[in-house]
């Protein structure tokens, strides 16, 4: 997700939020590595830092940045918007450090029943090297 491309305003919901304080430097939309969707089920566990999504399309699941790390200690719970609805678009707002490693993440969602954005879950990186969680979205 970029922001020129972004007409959801999900992206800019990232941008603004700055979890910590922090900037945040990239958004990345998620998309299904088997089928290309964009729609998806989440489940979280934001004290730990782990995501997972489900395509609603094909049902793939793939988990958000570093969450397979930490699944031994997540307690995962599926999102739902406040209207009910549990499939989102997903966007991942990092902060990054001058050298391009990754200080933080944000997993912001977009309700695709009625469009309300919000930031789920973010936790901090602390350990390098991270870039590549960039692609991990």
């Amino acid at each position: 997700m970029t922001e020129s491309g972004d007409s959801t305003g999900l992206a800019e919901y990232i941008r603004t939020f700055q979890a910590e304080g922090y900037r945040v430097d990239e958004v990345v939309q998620s998309k299904c590595a088997t089928c290309d969707g964009r729609v998806f089920e989440v489940l979280l566990d934001d004290l730990n830092g782990v995501a997972q999504r489900t395509c609603v399309r094909c049902g793939t699941a793939a988990y958000i940045a570093d969450g397979a790390d930490h699944l031994d200690e997540a307690e995962l719970v599926i999102c739902e918007c406040p209207c009910g609805e549990a499939e989102f678009e997903v966007g991942v707002g990092f902060s990054l450090h001058a050298d391009r490693e990754v200080r933080w993440i944000s997993v912001g969602l977009r309700c695709v029943a009625d469009g309300a954005v919000g930031v789920y879950a973010d936790w901090k990186i602390n350990y390098g090297p991270s870039a590549h969680l960039l692609d991990e979205c």
